[in-house]
């Protein structure tokens, strides 16, 4: 008799995504002439700036050819350019060109940390992240920030009573993805003595910094000082341009060491992807006048957001104060059960709805999904501010008759 074929261990850990997993429901929705309000994913709506599509439409290479492993010179030079407006003095060979934000973070797990290794990461926090960790064989260890406290940094003494001989890092998204919160210069500095006093990595993935909305500054970990070689910056111009797709992020460190092991890695992968590097360097310069309209826009939306889902009742968010994400508490025990009841069960519709579709819904990422133990946020979503105004409107009044259908159902 033959064996069954096995799944690894480590494949078989690997969570699904709680920011897709419920795209077949919404395929299925969409099938039955459902409309459905994306609120569950970070995908702009926003254009990209021309110049990087203009860049795209009139590509002359005859051969589209590996780029160097570390990526083009010329887009870490015009990078070098860009962080300096954040107090962030670099040189190109202190960047790393990746496939994405995702892979800099997975080759900065790969490259620092062994298995059985411990990080130490706020929680909640982007999902990916605990598919990275399991993917290099490390551990996530959590420390809970609350929506009472609107998603503040934990107490650094709560960070120092998990530290033992196997913690190696301590990981933090600023602003963070997916509570909105930005961390102040004082929790950073705390951070950055803890880092120092026990000689850890800290990873900080600081891809929405062009989006905080309050007077708080952006502070990045790179310009703590003392701290130069544990710290790992994590980058993405899927964001600030809306270029998802191409698939363009940074590895920063000024760690020699660290960089030359990430780069076996990346001499493996072969290279960044060219096309989205040439896109990505035309990005840089010449679109701050877009960058402010983008961030005008998300501004207004994020108000318009919150200011509607605390108005349903038994629904409240805190004010996040960057990147264009909130969570959100719902009054329901089983947010997931809900947000998966919405796209299978539920369709509303009255004298606004679309022609030719049979009702609308929406569609929300269960909070769940953004914790280590899955009995944390059960009753909460996140919920991307990625679409206009008046759908957001329209997606939050669905939202409170979705509440009450599901109440009385």
């Amino acid at each position: 008799m033959s064996k069954t074929l096995q799944i690894s261990e480590r494949g078989t850990a690997l969570p699904q995504s709680p920011i897709r997993k419920l795209a077949p429901l919404a395929t299925a929705a969409e099938d039955r002439g459902v409309k459905i309000y994306r609120l569950n994913i970070g995908q702009p709506d926003l254009p990209t700036p021309k110049k990087a599509l203009d860049v795209l439409k009139h590509i002359d290479r005859t051969t589209l050819e590996y780029s160097p492993s570390q990526g083009f010179l010329s887009l870490r030079k015009t990078l070098t350019e860009y962080y300096d407006k954040f107090d962030i003095r670099l040189n190109p060979d202190e960047i790393i060109v990746t496939t994405g934000g995702s892979e800099a973070l997975l080759f900065a797990f790969m490259s620092c940390l062994n298995p059985g290794d411990e990080i130490i990461m706020p929680e909640p926090a982007y999902a990916n992240y605990m598919s990275f960790a399991i993917t290099a064989g490390v551990k996530i260890t959590p420390v809970i920030s609350t929506i009472e406290e609107g998603f503040r940094l934990p107490k650094i003494e709560d960070f120092e009573k998990l530290i033992n001989e196997r913690t190696k890092a301590i990981l933090i998204c600023n602003p963070n993805n997916p509570t909105g919160y930005v961390y102040t210069k004082e929790e950073l500095l705390k951070l950055r003595d803890l880092v120092k006093k026990h000689n850890l990595y800290l990873f900080s993935d600081e891809v929405y910094r062009e989006f905080i909305y309050t007077g708080t500054p952006y502070v990045s970990a790179m310009t703590l000082e003392g701290v130069e070689d544990n710290v790992v910056m994590v980058d993405s111009v899927s964001k600030r341009y809306s270029e998802c797709g191409i698939r363009i992020g940074a590895l920063v460190t000024r760690n020699a060491q660290v960089r030359a092991t990430v780069m076996k890695l990346c001499q493996a992968r072969l290279s960044p992807p060219l096309v989205g590097q040439l896109i990505a360097e035309a990005s840089v310069h010449g679109t701050e006048d877009y960058a402010r309209e983008v961030f005008e826009e998300y501004l207004k939306r994020r108000d318009c957001l919150v200011e509607g889902v605390n108005r349903i009742p038994g629904c409240f968010t805190p004010m996040p104060m960057g990147a264009f994400y909130t969570v959100v508490s719902l009054p329901v025990e089983d947010a997931e059960e809900f947000c998966a009841w919405c796209l299978s069960d539920f369709a509303w519709k009255d004298e606004h709805t679309p022609e030719g579709k049979t009702g609308e819904t929406v569609m929300m990422a269960p909070a769940s999904g953004f914790y280590t133990n899955k009995e944390s946020g059960r009753n909460q979503a996140r919920m991307a501010y990625v679409l206009k105004t008046d759908d957001i409107k329209r997606a939050l009044l669905v939202l409170e008759k979705a509440l009450e259908a599901y109440k009385n159902r």
